[in-house]
């Protein structure tokens, strides 16, 4: 059974992916996650500290996916699309409220450098697998490569958890991954 904490940064994120960042106080976490009044606040005393908590709580669930997240063999770019079209499916999909709650955080923490710190790391653990993948393949400037693909992507995510649910997934990755591959 997942401890308190847990099931207050899992509603903490549910709440901030449903409802936006304003929704982020220790009362409505307590109620989503079922806890007791003042639960979350024994854990994150200040609001401040809550979010630190919960996109701590982001990053160390990112870091789990991607370690979980063996995938096949990437041989070529053919293997990449399917790859990246699957992340991409999975993060719009059944993980969106996490993601729209990602966007949310890093909106909100713009500017503080120590509160996106866990954030900025994960990205930089990202960028680095990503542009392992593009050298795989025989990208001739992986890590040039890696910032335009990821950028796309992110936008690509970006515009299907927030206007376009439908927008075509695959042809953009493909798209994408063969301009890396230029």
């Amino acid at each position: 059974m997942p401890s308190t904490r847990d099931r207050a940064v899992d509603a903490a994120l549910s709440l901030v992916g449903e409802e936006g960042i304003r929704a982020l106080t220790h009362a409505r976490v307590d109620d989503r996650a079922g806890l007791a009044r003042g639960s979350t606040s024994n854990w994150f005393r200040t609001r401040d500290a809550l979010l630190a908590g919960v996109i701590d709580g982001l990053a160390e669930r990112e870091r789990s996916d991607l370690a979980r997240g063996e995938s096949p063999a990437i041989e070529s770019p053919e293997h990449l699309v399917e790859a990246l079209t699957a992340m991409i499916v999975a993060q719009t999909g059944p993980l969106a409220t996490r993601t729209r709650a990602r966007y949310a955080l890093f909106a909100e923490a713009a500017g503080d450098i120590e509160l996106l710190a866990p954030l900025i790391r994960q990205r930089a653990a990202f960028v680095e697998w990503t542009a392992g993948l593009l050298a795989d393949i025989g990208a001739p400037h992986p890590d040039e490569a890696v910032r335009t693909l990821m950028a796309t992507l992110d936008g690509l995510v970006l515009h299907r958890v927030t206007v376009d649910p439908d927008a075509e997934i695959r042809p953009v990755v493909v798209r994408a991954v063969r301009a890396s591959c230029d």
